[in-house]
């Protein structure tokens, strides 16, 4: 067995702390995407604050967590996001904050420039207003376009951009490619769910199966572009692209909310993936390595319908969330597996066995007014 593969085998029954964690740290928004995996909007009142968020970072220092992807909603709106971000930094918590570039003017790119340790990811779903408005609001491209502008301007290069695939943008790779080199960035590409709004409109924009594979040709030329293991579906292609390519919920991947608890990857936000809570006893170390949800994930899993399928090895049965939340069994085949097993499973599941995402935040969005003072 090969390096890699022994590692892969490791990471199945879990790690002492998570490798990719995702925090998100507010529910506010000032945009309402609609594929947002959180259905943000407004601000829940029961979000940690300032200090229960630092007692958090304590312990992922205490875990030797190396760093931190830090979302929302928005997280820069958060009145006390740089306090966080400055505490998260000096504990020794590197910091990836992903943004639509609402707050990111002139003064705070160069704040962020001159830090170490910290990396910003910039949204966009489309090379230009037209497509990308069309999913995250009108405005929010030039918004975006203002805040790689000025990231550029203060000398920070190789942030990221970031984009969900859809239907309607995979034939512009090239073109989005061709953005983040002339920012000196680099192009993130991931996967649409059919997760919080995305349940609603993943039947309308997720790639069809042709795109599938214009996707997975496309990134194995492409190497360089970060895809954060979205597509380890398409490996049953053939050649495995970089990465993991498994399912790392509960295992080396979970997801803290705004409210504090814990689930078992950003993309299944349902109570069947909840596994405790950081304002709980033990805190959020407990909940990672003694909850019974994740005790369960870290068991070795089950081929189920895919046992007679010769490239389950490759794909591992695809993504979890995406079969949750499509009404298909977790030991089914991914809704988008390559050789259209899930496309027919899917034929028959009724919109009623979906799974409801919940409420919530989309109601009342916080729009943010753009400050032009250091423009």
């Amino acid at each position: 067995m090969a390096a890699s593969e022994r590692l892969v085998e490791h990471f199945k029954t879990g790690l002492s702390a998570p490798i990719c964690l995702t925090w998100e740290l507010t529910y506010a928004c000032n945009l309402a995407c609609v594929h947002c995996l959180s259905s943000s909007g407004r601000r829940d009142p029961r979000e940690l604050d300032t200090d229960e968020a630092k007692r958090v970072i304590d312990e992922l220092q205490a875990m030797q967590v190396f760093y931190v992807n830090v979302g929302g909603g928005e997280p820069t709106v958060r009145p006390d996001f740089f306090e966080l971000l400055d505490y998260a930094v000096g504990h020794d918590v590197g910091v990836k904050f992903s943004t639509n570039g609402v707050r990111i003017d002139r003064a705070v790119a160069h704040r962020i420039a001159a830090m170490d340790y910290v990396d910003v990811q910039v949204s966009i779903d489309g090379v230009d207003a037209a497509s990308n408005d069309h999913v995250r609001g009108a405005g929010s491209f030039a918004t975006a376009r203002r805040a790689m502008d000025n990231l550029a301007e203060a000398g920070f290069a190789g942030f990221k951009i970031s984009v969900v695939m859809t239907r309607h943008n995979v034939d512009q790779l090239d073109a989005l490619k061709a953005l983040a080199d002339d920012y000196r960035a680099q192009l993130r590409i991931t996967r649409l769910r059919p997760s919080g709004r995305g349940a609603d409109t993943w039947d309308e924009l997720h790639p069809t199966q042709e795109q599938q594979r214009q996707i997975y040709f496309w990134l194995l030329d492409r190497p360089d572009v970060l895809t954060g293991d979205s597509f380890f579906h398409l490996s049953a292609l053939g050649a495995p692209l970089p990465g993991l390519n498994l399912c790392g919920a509960g295992r080396v991947v979970c997801l803290i909310d705004p409210v504090g608890d814990v689930y078992a990857c950003p993309f299944v936000l349902h109570d069947r993936f909840k596994a405790g809570n950081v304002r709980e006893a033990g805190g959020f170390t407990r909940v990672w390595r003694e909850s019974a949800l994740f005790t369960e994930l870290r068991e070795p899993a089950s081929a189920g319908a895919c046992s007679s399928c010769g490239m389950y090895d490759a794909c591992q049965g695809g993504c979890m969330a995406a079969k949750f939340f499509t009404g298909l069994p977790l030991d089914g085949p991914d809704p988008e597996c390559v050789f259209g097993h899930g496309e027919r499973a899917l034929a028959g599941v009724g919109a009623e066995e979906r799974p409801s995402p919940g409420p919530g935040h989309s109601r009342g969005p916080v729009f943010v007014e753009l400050t032009r003072r250091h423009e």
